[in-house]
């Protein structure tokens, strides 16, 4: 038997996988969370308005979409508009096109002509990374400050909420250290390794759809408050919570860090004083509805990255009415905002009501309109996304021998954050556990 702990993504995934292979297991989530499967992937619809409380779409491979028609989803999937791959960065007062290719790069004036020179440089650099190297020093050492300031820091924020000048290469984009490594240059790797095409998909009734569906194929067990703690005895594992114990051969751990720490604490406190100590980037999301004819341009794209440099009150705006359909009324328009991050901590402090004031003066002043909303609604996730920065290290460390001890972890702090890295993650621990 195995005991999965936490039905996020990561325990739903698991389960899924292992029910395939015939394993037996055990799947424990917190009472608590019963009706809302897969952690913070949360969808919310009312009437014609669907809002993403957690991350907004998927990007699929071959494999993914396979999975998807697997799991009886393929009819509820629901591709990203074509003028969604047209991505924005707001630079020197504006919104500017990121550039989409190496040729568009050499012609677009989204960067200057000194850093497309240290950028089409960049395979002679011989300068090697080291196991501590941060983002901000790679890219600044490899393309050039002004790549760190409006390309690294937006797309960061975009992804991780994080700081680039404190997240560390090996974790965060280990394949890049790779590229260097194997092929002296990040750009001679990219060409000698195409990237796959992917695909960004959402469903009809939002991402909750994917955790509900699994929740429903797999047997969850739901406890009062959650796993408390685990024991090792001679031959299996001892799994405790408020009013419940179960044994198991094998233990996978899904939760985030910090539950993780509490859970581990009696077995190895060293380890779990680790785990607490690895951040999570807060995170408040405002969505706001404005009239569609109110905007001189119609927003094409996927949305607009704010980096720090340029001091604006969000990290980004998503169009997320742009994106995918079916997210608002046909005259209206749907804004998906990202409020405070590791460099904006003390934003999500802010109360609500100055929280939407601040988000409409930014439209306001952006987009260049004079009117109040539809309608906003503000959602608070305290710890949102974990930090790859060094506090992670002697967590890392310790990981592989817990295995041989079967203690697994498969959960979205370690080897990538992503829906599709956990996914992935899930089906090959199952592989291995077989």
């Amino acid at each position: 038997m195995i005991a999965i702990i936490g039905a996020g993504i990561s325990g739903l995934s698991l389960a899924y996988f292992l029910q395939k292979q015939n394993v037996p297991y055990l799947l424990l989530e917190k009472k608590e969370n019963e009706h809302s499967p897969g952690g913070f992937i949360q969808s919310v619809r009312e009437k014609e308005y669907l809002y993403e409380l957690g991350p907004n779409s998927l990007l699929c491979d071959d494999f993914l979409l396979q999975w998807l028609n697997e799991l009886e989803l393929t009819s509820q999937i629901v591709e990203a508009n074509t003028v969604s791959k047209s991505r924005f960065v707001f630079k020197n007062g504006k919104y500017q096109k990121l550039p989409s290719s190496p040729l568009s790069l050499f012609w677009n004036s989204f960067f200057s002509w000194k850093s497309k020179k240290q950028i089409f440089r960049e395979p002679k650099i011989k300068s090697k990374t080291h196991p501590q190297e941060t983002l901000t020093e790679f890219f600044e050492r490899r393309f050039g400050r002004e790549v760190v300031d409006y390309a690294l820091d937006p797309f960061v924020s975009g992804i991780y909420a994080g700081n680039p000048d404190e997240l560390l290469l090996q974790y965060t984009f280990p394949f890049l250290a790779e590229l260097e490594k194997k092929y002296g240059s990040v750009i001679k790797g990219l060409k000698k390794n195409k990237l796959e095409r992917k695909k960004s998909i959402s469903f009809k009734n939002g991402m909750q759809t994917l955790p509900k569906t699994l929740a429903q194929k797999v047997g969850v067990t739901y406890c009062e408050g959650g796993v408390q703690s685990v024991f090792k005895n001679l031959h299996s594992w001892e799994i405790l919570t408020e009013k419940q114990s179960f044994k198991a051969e094998k233990v996978v751990i899904t939760t985030p860090a910090y539950v993780a720490g509490n859970i581990l604490q009696k077995i190895d406190f060293s380890l779990a004083e680790n785990l607490q100590k690895i951040a999570y980037a807060p995170m408040v999301v405002v969505h706001t509805i404005y009239y569609k004819d109110l905007f001189k341009k119609p927003l094409n794209g996927f949305g607009a990255l704010h980096p720090h440099k340029e001091k604006l009150f969000t990290l980004g705006h998503i169009w997320s009415s742009s994106v995918f359909e079916g997210r608002c009324k046909e005259n209206e328009v749907l804004f998906t905002s990202f409020i405070g991050g590791m460099r904006g901590i003390e934003k999500t402090f802010l109360d609500d009501n100055t929280l939407m004031s601040k988000v409409q003066k930014e439209i306001r002043e952006i987009y260049r309109i004079d009117a109040l909303p539809v309608l906003q609604k503000v959602t608070r996730w305290q710890k949102a996304i974990p930090q790859y920065d060094k506090f992670i290290l002697p967590v890392y460390e310790r990981l592989n021998d817990l295995e041989t001890e079967n203690l697994y972890i498969c959960a979205n702090w370690k080897d990538g954050v992503s829906i599709a890295d956990c996914i992935k993650k899930a089906y090959k621990l199952a592989e291995k556990l077989k």
